[in-house]
């Protein structure tokens, strides 16, 4: 097992002895009460999981802080890996099990929060041990090239005259936030969101070959994770669900197109539950360094993603809020 080894300047000298104590456990230095787990020196060991498949949010976010985190020598061969299911819960089971673990983070977001409670999963992420709420962004409602509508307007009128006949795709689970983000988007229009045809795909690597294939009415989701396609016309964005447009998109705001709606997902990092105090320190004290840095900085600019950026108990308490907004909502559709 890998282990994050917070080396510490004061104990060079004096030698470290690192203990390894068995699987998911972080063996790492004691040089005596000044010890907080805030390393001098690169982490090493560290895992990201991502909860679903390449290409999507979650995947994308964290491979552009693994490589902040390696490019700064903040940490040392950061490992992102996927373990897909379930809307994220496969993963979530994954941390809250891996106790202790130091070594392990996840990156997760609104959809798991969702998934937990419309998959009825066992784990919860109020179980995990929260680290820093990282980024947002605003959703996107997008369609194919070759999709007949060429605007929010278009789109609205053809949703509102039929909507069970309009297909709705989005990266995450009901109750993530391409399942929210429609469903509030219906009942800003007028449509009764229960008649919503909504379809689930895992992640935004699942979901972009039905928006391509034009297999969909529309999709809802975070446009960062199509930037590519939505530059080289393959994409084209109706509106986007933010306060202000979206850098870099030429779409307008749902304001603007006079429907009466601002959404914006998130994302955020965690552990397991009941790591050492040393672990989390050191944790949340590595994400403080990748987030002062100009490479961090650029990666915002690059994936259009919004600075949200928040640690330790302040992220703790959004969770919990969160966590309760999203049962609310759900309960209400019937689905939680």
């Amino acid at each position: 097992m890998r282990q994050i080894r917070a080396l510490r300047v004061a104990a060079v000298a004096a030698g470290i002895a690192l203990m390894a104590t068995g699987c998911g456990a972080t063996g790492k230095s004691s040089t005596g009460p000044e010890s907080s787990g805030a390393a001098a020196g690169p982490i090493t060991g560290l895992q990201i999981m991502v909860p679903n498949t390449p290409g999507g949010g979650y995947d994308t976010t964290a491979r552009a802080a693994a490589k902040v985190l390696d490019d700064e020598k903040i940490s040392n061969n950061t490992e992102v890996f996927n373990l897909a299911g379930a809307g994220g819960t496969v993963g979530l089971a994954r941390v809250v099990n891996e106790k202790g673990n130091g070594d392990l983070t996840m990156l997760m977001g609104l959809g798991v929060v969702g998934a937990s409670y419309t998959n009825k999963s066992e784990s919860k992420l109020t179980e995990t041990t929260p680290l820093a709420r990282l980024i947002e962004e605003p959703g996107a409602i997008m369609v194919s090239k070759d999709s007949p509508y060429k605007t929010i307007d278009d789109l609205v009128a053809a949703w509102k005259a039929d909507p069970a006949s309009i297909s709705v795709g989005g990266g995450s689970s009901p109750g993530g936030p391409d399942h929210l983000l429609p469903m509030q988007l219906a009942g800003a229009v007028g449509i009764d969101a229960t008649k919503v045809n909504f379809v689930s795909y895992d992640g935004g690597g699942d979901l972009l070959p039905a928006i391509l294939g034009n297999k969909l009415g529309f999709a809802a989701s975070g446009a960062g994770e199509y930037l590519q396609q939505i530059e080289s016309g393959e994409v084209r964005v109706l509106a986007t669900s933010g306060e202000e447009r979206l850098e870099g998109v030429d779409a307008p705001t749902l304001k603007e197109s006079n429907i009466d709606l601002v959404f914006t997902n998130w994302r955020g990092i965690v552990a397991p539950p009941g790591i050492s105090d040393e672990d989390k320190a050191s944790l949340i004290a590595a994400l403080e360094k990748m987030h002062a840095t100009e490479g961090w900085k650029e990666a915002l600019k690059t994936h259009s993603w919004t600075d949200a950026f928040i640690t330790g108990d302040e992220f703790e308490t959004f969770l919990t809020e969160q966590d309760k907004r999203v049962a609310d909502v759900l309960t209400k559709l019937g689905l939680a």
